[in-house]
């Protein structure tokens, strides 16, 4: 048997299930994972003894013979798919032909992540498949670990990340300040704007992104804000881009504070503490350490200076409010966590290293690196430099 998936097998033969089954589109990471397939329509891969087999379309399967990874792709016409939509209607006809794809692959009982659709899971029940929910989410857990074309593939996407960045850093250098506000040929210097000239580099790059943050002031300390209209001048501007590579699919994360003027000694206060919390977090990364502890060892730094973390105070929303890092691959948070009750680490996890203090209404900073997990510590794939972006 040939176990393509080694933990996948092994949780299969641990929760005496016959298969892993995955319903849902190429966007899906556990999906692509498995099949090695991209499409925009819904389609079924599973996993059993150690052999990928896919349920498709009639659009989708020349395709998908050539280019997934599966070692066995159907149609769903092999299963008399119109017949029994004619009969059941499209929903249940459809999920009656899983059914009839499973029994041919001669699995009873199949293993199905936390996503799956109810509505398949219901009728696939109905039709004599014993459905169990995956609540380890053992795909995510298997794919946090990476092989070297895949590091490489995260890797090559931060080179497009630091290439974004640096178009960023162009626009904040060439700007101009007009009172307490940034100007650029004549205008006035925006979020949106540098996000615009983000995203045309990202996309010279083989890169597209959904969102990113460029985000000035009081904006800046909050969380997942954007950024809006005009940046200010000497107060952190953050720059947080995280792309996807549009032929591998594989993301990259990376964060660097700017200011573009004079900024107050108290700001200079927190960019060098956060350098050193930056460094406490990398200093401890290792495999067998746990991504609790790594989170520990920025909190400490910020502790000590009197600031408050999520470790003494669960509901703060100033200090360092947020977890120290994240897996980034397929999706770009995934396992595992650098956060309370993160696990542990082992060669090959890729994470974000990427300590931050805040004050809301006043703003903050944050350094953010992307780094591999190695058998003796780490490599780290960013090579943009964390200096204070003084520009």
């Amino acid at each position: 048997m040939d176990t393509a998936y080694p933990q996948l097998t092994r949780y299969l033969e641990a929760s005496d299930a016959d298969g892993y089954l995955v319903d849902a589109d190429g966007e899906d990471s556990d999906q692509y994972y498995l099949s090695g397939y991209h499409a925009p329509d819904d389609f079924v891969t599973l996993y059993a003894d150690g052999t990928v087999s896919l349920l498709v379309s009639e659009l989708e399967y020349t395709r998908a013979k050539d280019d997934s990874d599966a070692d066995v792709v159907y149609k769903l016409s092999d299963f008399d798919y119109a017949d029994r939509v004619d009969r059941l209607g499209p929903d249940r006809g459809r999920a009656e032909t899983v059914a009839e794809f499973l029994a041919d692959s001669g699995v009873e009982s199949v293993a199905v992540p936390p996503a799956f659709p109810i509505g398949t899971g219901d009728a696939l029940r109905e039709f004599g498949i014993d459905v169990v929910t995956d609540r380890d989410s053992v795909v995510e857990t298997t794919r946090a670990v990476k092989t070297e074309t895949e590091i490489d593939h995260v890797a090559e996407t931060q080179r497009a990340n630091e290439a974004a960045m640096d178009a960023a850093a162009e626009m904040l250098e060439r700007a101009t300040i007009d009172g307490d506000t940034l100007y650029l040929d004549g205008e006035q210097l925006t979020s949106e704007r540098v996000r615009r000239r983000i995203e045309l580099t990202l996309l010279e790059h083989g890169c597209g992104m959904d969102d990113c943050i460029v985000a000035s002031g009081a904006s800046s300390a909050r969380a997942h804000d954007s950024g809006y209209g005009p940046l200010d001048a000497n107060v952190p501007i953050t720059v947080d881009i995280f792309p996807r590579n549009k032929r591998t699919r594989y993301h990259a994360d990376m964060t660097r504070t700017f200011v573009k003027g004079e900024p107050t000694e108290r700001i200079r206060e927190w960019y060098a503490l956060t350098e050193e919390a930056y460094r406490a977090a990398l200093d401890a990364i290792a495999p067998g350490v746990t991504g609790e502890a790594v989170h520990g060892a920025a909190c400490e730094v910020y502790e000590e200076a009197g600031y408050p973390t999520l470790r003494t105070d669960e509901s703060t929303e100033d200090g360092f409010f947020h977890s120290t890092g994240h897996g980034v691959g397929l999706d770009v948070h995934e396992a595992p966590s650098l956060s309370l009750g993160g696990g542990e680490l082992a060669a090959g996890h890729v994470v974000t290293v990427e300590p931050g203090l805040y004050e809301q209404g006043t703003g903050g900073v944050r350094i953010e690196d992307l780094v591999v997990v190695t058998e003796d510590g780490y490599r780290n794939l960013t090579s943009y430099p964390t200096d204070f972006q003084i520009v």
